[in-house]
């Protein structure tokens, strides 16, 4: 079975994910990481250089390909990825993948990003708190269809990424 964890920028999919593969003794697999060593270009040079459909399609296409060659891995998507192309029902029909949403509050978020928007190109330009929160506020309203679909849902607030990776290991097995 392979973990697949989504949720916001900033929610913790990175992190948990690292831990949980360690925890599991699971490979660990960034799906951004992925695309970028497949592509030979970082993501933001991608949007930049090729556009976002274009980067939307290769996503979707990295996602399906990492689906089926990984088995028993921790997978963390970008923030955007269930929320494009088909990519949601990919990840449902995968007979090989639990969806864990890791769900985390607009204060939160806002908190955890300001202090690292400047190695985030999404969200670089973003000069005050609540230009950031707006940004967020509009995302999450977007996204949170998606996001709530996932098998299941996690609340990261105010919990250590080796509470929430326990708590994933406790509902899963």
């Amino acid at each position: 079975m392979n973990i697949v964890l989504m949720g916001y920028m900033g929610s913790g999919k990175s992190l948990i994910g690292n831990k949980l593969a360690d925890k599991m003794k699971l490979e660990y697999l960034d799906l951004d990481d992925y695309i970028e060593n497949q592509e030979k270009n970082t993501i933001s040079k991608i949007f930049e250089e090729k556009g976002e459909i274009y980067f939307r399609k290769q996503e979707s296409r990295y996602l399906k390909e990492v689906l089926e060659k990984q088995n028993n891995s921790v997978i963390s998507l970008g923030g955007g990825t269930p929320c494009f192309a088909g990519n949601l029902e990919i990840i449902k029909e995968s007979e090989k993948a639990k969806s864990i949403y890791l769900k985390t509050s607009l204060d939160q978020l806002t908190k955890r990003l300001f202090a690292e928007r400047d190695k985030r190109p999404l969200i670089s330009h973003l000069s005050t708190v609540d230009l950031l929160n707006d940004f967020i506020r509009k995302h999450l309203f977007e996204r949170s269809f998606y996001y709530n679909q996932a098998d299941h849902n996690i609340i990261t607030d105010d919990r250590e990424p080796d509470q929430t990776s326990e708590e994933i290991i406790t509902l899963l097995f």
